[in-house]
């Protein structure tokens, strides 16, 4: 009997293993294509479109210019809303698609065809690769004419409190937010020490593309990390007070720090931040190491 279950144990492992090993080759058959690469490069564009449309918008709020504090949702429903939007956000679905693929792929095998990723970089890859598709996903309900403003992903608030209503709620919710704390202390160390440049053809560039792509890395990094800091704050306060009316998404940020003391200048000092990311992320497109 011991036998028996012992084998049938040892040939469930035998086809787990064998479906890991295919998806594991599948995985590598993807990642050497050359539309692999492609679906990247595209990607980190879309991505620098998004925020560069966050950050123009958080800028001219700033400058009291009618601009507004969005999101990456906000920014989707913008396009949409412009001259051939829907061929724009027809676009802007594949790149962010291509983006949550590379991403995934990469987090999955642990590589692409130019570089590898340690541990970190791989669980990084694996919630980037999540929250684009998530993205992706809201341009295709865009453009299906459903919306996609007033999404779960749209009201942070509305996502907390569905948590806070689980067993160790608030546990996980301050986790989340404790979470987003780490990782605004990483970006803003990719940012000051130019990480960044460790995962690009810096060998590529001249001098003038490698100073331009440098501090628009630094500025953006640091910007994206400002932003993170203040939702991961927002979340912990919203799980210590079990209040989750407290939590913030991106624009929620921007619209506080529009509200701090000398908001105009502290706002769009990170704008200008998340301008200079969007253009790291589409000159990224040309020297990443994919």
């Amino acid at each position: 009997m011991q036998r028996t279950q012992r084998t049938e144990r040892g040939e469930h492992g035998g086809r787990r293993g064998r479906a890991v090993g295919k998806a594991e080759a599948q995985g590598e058959r993807v990642a050497q294509r050359d539309e692999f690469e492609w679906l990247a490069r595209g990607g980190l564009v879309a991505r620098g479109v998004v925020y560069g449309i966050i950050g123009v918008l958080a800028v001219k709020l700033a400058l009291g210019d009618g601009g507004k504090a969005t999101n990456q949702q906000g920014a989707l429903q913008t396009i949409a809303n412009q001259s051939f939007g829907k061929i724009l956000l027809i676009l802007m679905a594949i790149g962010l698609a291509g983006y949550a693929i590379w991403r995934l792929v990469r987090a999955a095998i642990g590589h692409g065809p130019e570089d590898s990723d340690d541990t970190k970089d791989r669980v990084a890859g694996a919630a980037s690769g999540l929250a684009y598709a998530a993205l992706c996903f809201t341009a295709i309900k865009i453009l299906a004419g459903s919306g996609g403003g007033g999404g779960a992903s749209s009201h942070p608030d509305k996502t907390t409190a569905g948590v806070l209503g689980w067993p160790g709620g608030q546990v996980i919710v301050g986790i989340a937010g404790l979470i987003l704390i780490g990782v605004a202390f990483d970006q803003a160390r990719k940012g000051y020490k130019k990480k960044f440049l460790e995962q690009s053809k810096t060998e590529e560039m001249d001098q003038r593309m490698r100073k331009t792509f440098t501090w628009a890395g630094v500025a953006g990094h640091v910007a994206r990390a400002v932003v993170f800091a203040l939702i991961g704050y927002f979340l912990v306060r919203a799980a210590i007070d079990y209040d989750p009316d407290k939590a913030v998404g991106l624009d929620g940020a921007l619209a506080t720090l529009g509200q701090s003391s000398y908001g105009p200048i502290v706002l769009g000092i990170v704008a200008a931040g998340l301008v200079c990311f969007a253009t790291f992320s589409v000159l990224d497109a040309r020297y990443r190491r994919v």
